[in-house]
């Protein structure tokens, strides 16, 4: 199969376009053949090395932990999918070794759950690991309920376009920080935008002066430091973007692969509660320009590969 891979840990530059041996599929695994797969941020990370106290790499390492795409064999215990079921995935194993930057993967079914319908396959690629790190943050980290208020910093990016989307969807008033190009974007999404910089508590707490119930940090540094001022009387605090949220009395949140999770969020597409944006799509081949587009961070939006 074409794929995607790294032979040592770098930048895009280490990346490699070729053949690479078609995965084998265990019992517990279906194999998919994958339409698209979405670029994050932690794809970099990973490869650059900054997650290797926590996973062992097994090289050639194919990158890539989001995808959508079709059932080709479900594996010996896998009876949750048939031939020709089309799915997404949020594909993480415990190495970093077999990922979705290719033509095929075998993937664990505690990974995945049907594509929504009404998404194309490239938006589905962009809405498992966003998505579930936006929901598990979200009903899971912060219990958020219905007329609560939730301050969400970097409200525009991929995963801060699903938490407004759906922090709303359960009833909440969403403030969301943002750079005030993105301020209309959050309209349209539900929220209230509050522009980053100096001055930023003074926004918040004039739209919310007895302060906001929850805050999901997207961001990390100032905008987390300066999170637990604006918390109203048991208020809550998590992010996803800096474990100093732990010294804050808040949770750090790293998303889990979760298949009920993702039923979820398929349930929220198909209802019309849950978009996704597509920035750019890239064929396989240039993975690294993709990569590099991320890495700058100024794209709204998922940044989608195709295998056809």
């Amino acid at each position: 199969m074409k794929a995607i891979s790294y032979r040592s840990y770098g930048g895009p530059e280490v990346l490699e376009y070729g053949e690479r041996p078609d995965p084998k599929v265990g019992p517990d695994s279906v194999l998919v053949k994958v339409k698209a797969a979405a670029v994050n941020p932690v794809d970099w990370k990973a490869q650059a090395g900054y997650l290797e106290p926590a996973l062992d790499a097994v090289f050639p390492v194919i990158p890539g932990w989001d995808m959508a795409g079709v059932v080709v064999r479900p594996g010996a215990d896998a009876p949750e999918f048939a031939e020709g079921d089309e799915v997404i995935g949020y594909v993480r194993e415990d190495v970093l070794s077999r990922g979705t930057f290719a033509e095929y993967v075998a993937a664990p079914v505690r990974t995945l759950a049907r594509k929504p319908k009404n998404l194309t396959f490239e938006q589905a690629a962009g809405l498992p690991l966003a998505g579930l790190t936006a929901y598990q943050a979200l009903v899971k980290a912060l219990r958020v309920w219905e007329g609560e208020t939730v301050l969400i910093h970097a409200a525009s990016g991929g995963v801060g376009g699903m938490a407004v989307q759906i922090a709303r969807h359960f009833g909440a008033r969403v403030i969301g920080t943002a750079s005030e190009r993105n301020h209309d974007y959050l309209r349209a999404l539900g929220a209230q935008p509050v522009t980053y910089g100096e001055g930023l508590a003074e926004r918040v707490r004039a739209l919310a002066p007895q302060g906001v119930d929850a805050v999901l940090d997207l961001a990390g540094g100032e905008a987390l430091m300066a999170s637990p001022a604006l918390l109203a009387h048991g208020g809550r605090l998590a992010s996803i973007a800096d474990p100093a949220v732990l010294g804050l009395g808040g949770r750090y949140v790293f998303v889990r692969p979760d298949a009920s999770d993702l039923t979820a969020l398929t349930d929220l597409a198909e209802s019309g509660a849950l978009t996704v944006e597509v920035a750019k799509v890239f064929p396989l081949a240039r993975t690294a320009e993709a990569q590099r587009l991320n890495a700058e961070g100024h794209t709204r939006g998922k940044i989608i590969v195709t295998m056809d």
